[in-house]
């Protein structure tokens, strides 16, 4: 079974925003699909070429994401192999992205949360850029909306976040790494 976590924050109010670029992610890999209000998440399941596959936005908040994210490992006992997680990056260009494992939290609070519910920091990570300004306190940054460009940038590259997302589900992180590199 496979965890593909999309961080953001609940609400009409985040809807779009930087934070929230794993919601976006996920929506748009997914389409229209019926989510459950579940463990404290948005839950969606299905099966993708014979691998089971969670899909989760948690609703716990961007700081508290790991309380739901646990409670999902835990329950259904997965592996950190076979956990993805799609966060925003202040330190890359906006639509630009990065594969890592097993790296700290980069003062993100969300991964900070996963890893301390998790005790680790070995699992995937899908890090998209955001951007950063030097004018506007990080805070405030993360919860503002993307300029046009921006969000051209990232819609650019939602194809090759649903190809990543797929080389994750078939093959786990060997594949996604090597889909990576294409």
């Amino acid at each position: 079974m496979k965890l593909v976590v999309g961080l953001g924050n609940p609400g009409r109010e985040y809807k779009n925003t930087r934070h929230n670029i794993g919601f976006m992610v996920l929506d748009n890999y997914l389409g229209k699909v019926d989510w459950k209000n579940k463990m404290e998440s948005y839950f969606y399941n299905i099966n993708i070429e014979g691998e089971d596959v969670i899909f989760l936005k948690p609703l716990t908040y961007m700081n508290l994401s790991g309380m739901a994210v646990s409670k999902v490992v835990k329950f259904y006992k997965i592996n950190l192999d076979d956990i993805l997680v799609i966060q925003d990056d202040l330190d890359l260009k906006a639509g630009t992205y990065k594969i890592k494992k097993n790296s700290s939290s980069g003062g993100h609070n969300g991964i900070k949360s996963i890893i301390s519910e998790l005790g680790s920091e070995d699992f995937l990570r899908l890090k998209i850029g955001i951007g950063k300004s030097s004018l506007i306190p990080t805070d405030k940054y993360v919860l503002s909306r993307f300029s046009e460009e921006e969000k051209n940038s990232i819609e650019e590259n939602f194809e090759k976040f649903n190809e990543l997302i797929n080389a994750f589900i078939i093959g786990g992180i060997d594949n996604i790494l090597k889909a990576n590199n294409n």
